[in-house]
């Protein structure tokens, strides 16, 4: 059904559906490309808002956030410089090559969110309930009309399932908690993996200011796959106390939430709606990883509608938001879906910790693998497959990178 043209519908350059971190930066990239766009974020909820996530943010994400003039938002919060990884008897702790931040999403959304309005944007508490065709338009609920609309509104975007292309693809389920955070915690970031459904990991994530970021996650489609009944809230707390003792007892702010895992391929229809983030299925299927996918592809997005609607072809806009991602993720994407098939077999992850004990290189290609935009290198697949021969023959010592 076409709902009436009439004075009840407003109309804006660019509407953004969810004002997270993807929302808020497709409107920091659309103004910082034309400021004078009318651009509208449209969210559910106020903020600041809590959402279910590790808290952290990867030096990547700040290099994309300091191309569109936001260089604050990690301030008053302590970087960490370690990362531990572990299974079983199988541990390496390393530093990173470049420092992480933990911070809870209600203060670093809730920054983004004040920046992108610093920058022009109109933020508006709306929870859209119909995405409908005008002509070459987009209309939301019969009232705002967009000439390009982005979809950044999360696992369940009412924009994504509007579009019959856009398709869906596998999951995990995590939950998260804070902790108060013990002596031997301090300072680093810990994964530990599991033994259920593969990929699986608890982490511990020192936030550095006595609590810890603290939770479980697990892949969830194939209720087939060994590791028995699908995953509980019981089951889920269950295995981050077996794997991270002490976390459950004490933790507050629990949360659950469902990650739409990348594929071998994303896929972004063309027209005038584009997707970013979450709401694109846009998640690190090894690590859960979703925060810097969803800042560049949502600077990506917002470039890319602003280009559009200055050469006055907001049409265009979603073919240019396609290249524009997969020159930047495309073989990126393609290394991680393998790596998540490895890492199904804890051989492989073992392998991958003894390599990285050995070797910084490795450790520092595992990371940017898990955090950021890196690769499988020919080297990284020498030191994995070296870790594979050592599992066979001898158990070395837990190392300690310094």
């Amino acid at each position: 059904m076409t709902p009436p043209r009439g004075e009840h519908i407003e109309t804006w350059d660019l509407v953004i559906v969810g004002a997270g971190p993807a929302g808020a930066a497709t409107a920091l990239g659309a103004l910082a490309h034309a400021p004078g766009l009318r651009v509208l974020l449209l969210d559910r909820a106020d903020f600041p808002r809590d959402k279910c996530c590790g808290d952290g943010i990867a030096p990547h994400v700040l290099d994309v956030l300091r191309s569109v003039g936001v260089h604050d938002v990690t301030d008053g919060w302590t970087p960490l410089g370690r990362l531990e990884l572990s299974r079983h008897e199988q541990r390496v702790t390393g530093r990173l090559a470049r420092p992480v931040w933990v911070i809870p999403r209600e203060v670093f959304d809730a920054r983004l969110v004040e920046r992108a309005v610093a920058a022009g944007a109109v933020l508006r508490r709306h929870r859209v309930s119909d995405v409908s065709w005008v002509g070459p338009r987009v209309v939301l609920d019969d009232r705002i009309e967009a000439r390009v609309l982005v979809g950044a509104d999360g696992a369940h975007s009412i924009v994504r399932s509007s579009l019959t292309s856009a398709g869906g693809g596998r999951r995990a389920l995590a939950i998260r908690g804070y902790s108060p955070t013990p002596d031997s915690r301090r300072g680093r970031q810990i994964i530990r993996y599991g033994d259920r459904r593969q990929p699986s990991y608890a982490w511990a994530f020192d936030r550095g200011d006595g609590l810890t970021n603290v939770g479980y996650g697990e892949f969830v489609d194939d209720h087939r796959s060994p590791g028995g009944e699908a995953p509980t809230r019981a089951i889920l707390l269950g295995e981050l106390d077996r794997l991270l003792p002490g976390s459950v007892e004490d933790g507050v702010g629990w949360r659950a939430h469902h990650l739409p895992l990348s594929g071998w391929r994303w896929r972004q229809p063309d027209g005038p709606v584009l997707l970013t983030g979450d709401a694109a299925g846009l998640v690190n299927p090894m690590t859960g990883e979703g925060i810097y996918y969803a800042v560049a592809t949502g600077v990506l997005a917002g470039r890319s509608a602003a280009r559009a609607l200055a050469a006055g072809s907001p049409a265009a806009a979603g073919a240019a938001h396609r290249g524009a991602v997969r020159r930047l993720l495309g073989r990126h994407l393609k290394h991680t879906w393998v790596a998540s098939r490895l890492t199904r077999r804890p051989a492989v992850v073992d392998a991958g910790i003894r390599a990285a004990g050995r070797s910084q290189h490795v450790f520092d290609s595992l990371v940017e693998i898990g955090l950021g935009d890196g690769r499988i290198t020919p080297r990284l697949t020498a030191g994995l497959a070296s870790g594979l021969v050592a599992g066979l023959t001898i158990h070395p010592p837990q190392p300690d990178l310094r």
